[in-house]
């Protein structure tokens, strides 16, 4: 007969082999919900910033200025792959920032003949009030929260982001993201049904602009 000390561990890695599998799935369970709700919140509040900025920007804009201010001016194809979407959308996203001069289109610094887009200095003036704005909104919410909390939860939200995108760019043509939503908002939020409702602004618009109360 096995020691009783075998016994009792082999009985708790029995326990471990049937429990395991029901707590990954309670814990992705929780997960995709979180997920779910940050997305509902992000919708509802927009994450546009506080003060007199808050919401004049909507994503898509936000996102096609910060890509042109972190990477330089750049064609259009470069843009929508760097953000991962279609030139079409890129095209039509872009078009409502060079007529409000956040954008402009300039000739290509070694290629006079190609034309790519370049962020204006009005654009890089209202990104940085845009930023700011946005910046003092995440102190809000996280002003609880240590340097270390913030830290961590930062670098796994990248870590997810990235996830996604790495996900995204697998897939077959046919079933690629032909905008800029993002797959954790935009699948997600209709899986929060169960969540208390809150007023939430008016949808978002499809295409980007500068101004209005249309975006995160």
């Amino acid at each position: 007969m096995p020691p009783i000390q075998d016994m009792t561990s082999a009985a708790s890695a029995s326990r471990e082999r049937t429990v395991q599998p029901s707590d990954d799935a309670a814990l992705l369970d929780a997960l995709q919900h979180q997920v779910a709700v940050f997305a509902r919140r992000a919708e509802q509040t927009r994450l546009g910033g506080v003060g007199q900025v808050r919401n004049s920007m909507d994503r898509a804009a936000y996102l096609l200025l910060n890509r042109l201010d972190q990477e330089g001016p750049m064609g259009v194809k470069a843009l929508a792959a760097g953000m991962g979407i279609d030139s079409s959308t890129v095209t039509r996203q872009v078009a409502p920032l060079v007529d409000t001069g956040l954008v402009k289109r300039t000739s290509h610094p070694e290629d006079g003949r190609a034309v790519v887009l370049q962020l204006s200095a009005r654009g890089l003036a209202k990104l940085d009030e845009v930023r700011s704005s946005r910046r003092a909104l995440m102190a809000q919410v996280t002003a609880d929260w240590t340097e270390d909390e913030r830290d961590s939860f930062t670098t796994l939200l990248t870590r997810l982001n990235g996830a996604f995108a790495s996900r995204g760019a697998r897939l077959p043509a046919g079933e690629q993201p032909g905008t800029d939503a993002e797959p954790v908002v935009e699948a997600a939020a209709d899986q929060a049904d169960e969540e208390p409702t809150e007023q939430a602004g008016p949808s978002e618009e499809a295409e980007p602009g500068a101004g209005g109360s249309t975006g995160s």
